[in-house]
């Protein structure tokens, strides 16, 4: 099988998400695309996260329900330690050899995953997807990034244009204080969630 990974807090996932996962899935005929949220990442304090990993597990299993492709990964979520990405390409590299996975990051991951805990690691065990939007980014200067982490990693990235939702969580976390509409940003079953649990007021 031929497999997507999509790591993050998603605190809360949202309508981007779901975008994003289904312009790989279609660009780069996926079996299926896993979310699989983040209990403990090292790039985040843990102050930062502001819906506990079990609420925001509920809601991913929300949003994706209806999608037969889609599926939530646990692996990540489950684990007391930190977890590197290294250590968890490696993991299903050794747990699942016959499938192959793509590991799908954003622009702003893309130049900096060369500081990230051991990425010569990461790269052996998957195809990086760069996620690519012209009105944020030089599609120029991304290829040459790309290039420059072949040559150093022998890595194989590949570019994955996607649709422009101009929204994060961190965005919607601060207008949901505000008091703002977001229905819009987020699946129906997740915005219903958010408010029958009071979340991120």
């Amino acid at each position: 099988m031929k497999i997507g990974i999509m790591g993050g807090t998603f605190d809360p996932i949202h309508n981007g998400h779901l975008m994003l996962a289904n312009a790989a899935y279609e660009a780069f005929h996926l079996d299926e695309v896993w979310f699989m949220p983040n209990g403990n990442p090292p790039h985040k304090k843990s102050s930062t996260i502001e819906a506990d990993v079990e609420d925001r597990v509920r809601m991913v299993d929300l949003a994706i329900r209806e999608v037969p492709y889609f599926r939530q990964e646990l692996y990540e979520a489950e684990r007391k330690e930190i977890s590197c990405s290294y250590q968890t390409m490696e993991h299903f590299h050794n747990t699942r050899p016959e499938d192959w996975f793509y590991f799908i990051i954003g622009a702003d991951s893309l130049f900096a995953i060369d500081s990230w805990i051991h990425p010569e690691r990461i790269f052996p065990n998957c195809t990086v997807l760069a996620t690519y939007r012209d009105e944020m980014n030089s599609k120029k200067k991304m290829e040459s990034r790309i290039e420059e982490l072949r040559d150093r990693f022998h890595a194989d990235i590949r570019l994955l244009v996607t649709p422009l939702l101009r929204i994060s969580s961190h965005e919607l976390r601060s207008m949901i204080k505000e008091g703002r509409k977001i229905d819009s940003f987020l699946p129906k079953a997740v915005f219903e969630y958010i408010t029958h649990k009071n979340l991120y007021r």
